[in-house]
């Protein structure tokens, strides 16, 4: 006998029921009386399940179109739990690395497991619990939100009770009678973002889910992609902008030209990248002149003047003595601030020079 804790999906009221894995029951919820199904998950094989640590494992995939290679022997797993961004510029081999994970394209060499489950071995198992949320998609316009989850749910074969539940977490429960034609391309978004929650699959390989989204609604669908993660999912999702994902991503892996170029946490690429910080020094009277005085100081990358400001690259160990070394020689420091570099300066630099050498 197992005990479970529900939600009621129309008054958000909490309580336990028990029954057996794989059982099915119909309940009623004990404050508003709605009735509902709830099925119990059927009982993890535990051998199975301790396979792999990992929801995603990719191994030397390449795929190519003609005599284009769009995806050149690329590896990197992602662990179960884990927030991964597949980043790269607009054609770097993303999409298609994703469509040859769910089994859309037949990859040319390579290995693609999910969950344990080689893809072309099992590929009903190991789709099985996937959301997948594409780059371009469309839904009927003369349907509304609900309609259109009741949809998908008799599609899928999921019961429905849960899509207005679902609606109401992304944020369309007041547009719910309003027909998806009439919907702006961030409402759309989100309506996409709740129909991969059909079914609470355990992995959500989301593609460009925040493409062509203003700030505002790029820190909702931010806010969607952690809510998830924080019911224990998996998120594999792609963008071609490393702000996007700077602040949510435990992992990152940047493809350019169908090439892994690396894959690290966040934080680690900003030791990767050699990031350092600028000095934005203002001084009395400059007038866009360098001092001499400091030009050949060890450590210091660039230094750029203009009118009375100066922008140095430098080591963080290099400052205080740019500082000092100014104030020694008679300068008056107006203003001092330390600009910290920016990843997604870095991002654009690190494809630049990759696509220089490439054409070397």
């Amino acid at each position: 006998m197992v005990t479970k804790t529900i939600q009621c999906p129309k008054c958000n009221a909490h309580f336990e029921i028990n029954g057996n894995p794989g059982e099915t029951k119909i309940i009623t919820c004990i404050n508003c009386k709605i009735k509902g199904k709830f099925s119990f998950p059927q009982k993890q094989n535990k051998i199975e399940s301790s396979k792999s640590s990992y929801s995603i494992e990719i191994e030397n995939l390449t795929k190519k179109f003609k005599k284009l290679t769009a995806v050149d022997d690329i590896s990197f797993k992602v662990k179960k739990g884990e927030i991964y961004g597949l980043l790269g510029p607009n054609g770097a081999g993303k999409t298609t690395s994703i469509k040859a994970i769910l089994g859309l394209i037949i990859k040319n060499s390579g290995s693609i497991k999910i969950n344990g489950h080689d893809i072309t071995k099992n590929p009903i198992k190991s789709r099985k619990n996937i959301g997948y949320l594409p780059e371009q998609f469309t839904f009927y316009d003369n349907l509304t939100p609900l309609q259109t989850l009741n949809f998908f749910s008799e599609l899928m074969g999921y019961d429905k009770f849960k899509n207005e539940s679902l609606l109401k977490e992304v944020g369309l429960d007041d547009v719910i009678k309003k027909k998806v034609g009439t919907f702006s391309k961030e409402m759309v978004q989100l309506l996409g973002i709740a129909q991969v929650m059909i079914g609470d699959p355990s992995i959500y390989i989301l593609d460009e889910p925040m493409a062509g989204l203003d700030a505002r609604w790029v820190k909702i669908i931010s806010d969607k992609i952690k809510m998830l993660n924080k019911r224990g999912a998996t998120i594999l999702f792609s963008s071609h902008i490393l702000s996007e994902v700077e602040n949510i991503c435990d992992k990152v892996a940047i493809i350019n030209q169908g090439k892994l170029i690396v894959e690290d946490t966040v934080s680690n690429l900003s030791i990767y990248l050699k990031l350092k910080p600028q000095l934005k020094i203002t001084i009395e009277n400059l007038n866009g002149k360098v001092p001499e005085i400091i030009k050949n100081i060890e450590g210091i990358e660039s230094i750029e003047s203009k009118e009375n400001t100066l922008f140095i690259t430098c080591e963080p160990y290099v400052k205080s003595k740019v500082i000092t070394t100014l104030d020694g020689a008679g300068f008056k420091i107006i203003d001092l601030i330390t600009i910290q570099p920016s990843l997604e300066e870095a991002f654009i630099k690190m494809i630049s020079r990759d696509e220089g050498d490439t054409e070397q």
